[in-house]
């Protein structure tokens, strides 16, 4: 199994972040790189991670989560802002395991990730059409990450 990784994030514009910018934990080195984006761009006036929660009903057991997406950002588009609620993920997690002549546990897991990915995503798609957000899932491709 991998390794996890997780380190904290020291902005150089505090003020951009929504939240405690003393508590900025990243999870992923693409979580990293997404916060340092965040954090250099001067088109995104505000960002934040992980400051919020959208509840989701899990496919594997029924029950309602708490799903925490990644960023949330504001950003100055033309002669307006916009807000985009984000997810940073491997592509290969986009996408349904592609099928295999035995069923193992890996495909087994892979599965699981991505029936409750799918039901976070669309528990925070309908969440930002109701507040006129958008969603996006950002992955290595967006990153320019190989």
């Amino acid at each position: 199994m991998g390794q996890t990784y997780k380190s904290l994030y020291k902005p150089e514009n505090p003020s951009k972040y929504k939240g405690n910018p003393n508590n900025i934990i990243c999870r992923s080195s693409w979580e990293r790189k997404f916060c340092r984006y965040c954090d250099l761009n001067e088109k995104i006036v505000q960002w934040g991670s992980e400051e919020f929660h959208i509840p989701y009903i899990s496919p594997v057991d029924g029950r309602v989560h708490r799903y925490y997406p990644d960023f949330i950002i504001k950003v100055k588009e033309k002669h307006e802002y916009k807000v985009y609620v984000v997810e940073v993920k491997p592509l290969k997690q986009t996408a349904p395991p592609k099928k295999r002549a035995r069923v193992t546990q890996s495909y087994i897991t892979e599965s699981k990730t991505y029936a409750v990915n799918q039901a976070k995503w669309k528990a925070a798609e309908e969440f930002c059409a109701d507040r006129c957000i958008e969603f996006k899932i950002v992955t290595e491709k967006e990153l320019g990450i190989k």
